[in-house]
């Protein structure tokens, strides 16, 4: 549905070129030919598909909070940066950052943090998500010990 509205709204407007915002705002998928394969778009940013499988659950409904979101977060990545969605508690935020990894094609870990979680399981943690380029989202990071944090932000 969020695909026919897209097209509606292009037609509706004349959406005409491909280099008008409208339509480089949109999570786009390619074939590209030189590198014989998948690339994703969305603003300046391109992103190789990940090909990691996960399995045939569903999918988020998307809205225009969240085409913002993502394309926000995307923006953050081609500038090799993270993001953190901030929000009142049971607005989606997780599940968009989780929405837009399944996109992508790329495994995001969830961690929920709490006064419990210390700087030795965060190494552990990071190191697992490095070795495998999974994402992390770490849901309630605020949560997390002052101390922790500080080893986390360093």
């Amino acid at each position: 549905m969020h695909a026919r509205d897209i097209v509606d709204g292009f037609v509706r407007d004349s959406i005409l070129d491909a280099k008008e915002f409208e339509w480089e705002s949109q999570l786009r998928f390619y074939w590209d030919k030189k590198k014989d394969d998948i690339v994703i778009r969305q603003c300046t940013g391109t992103f190789d598909y990940c090909y990691e499988y996960q399995g045939l659950n569903g999918r988020l409904v998307i809205t225009p909070l969240t085409d913002r979101c993502v394309m926000t977060l995307t923006t953050a990545l081609t500038f090799f940066l993270g993001g953190a969605p901030a929000g009142p508690a049971g607005t989606g935020k997780t599940e968009t950052v989780k929405d837009l990894a399944k996109s992508l094609a790329l495994r995001c870990v969830i961690t929920n943090c709490g006064e419990n979680l210390d700087f030795v399981a965060m190494g552990i943690i990071f190191s697992g998500l490095i070795q495998t380029g999974f994402w992390g989202c770490f849901d309630e990071f605020n949560r997390i010990n002052t101390e922790v944090l500080s080893v986390v932000s360093a």
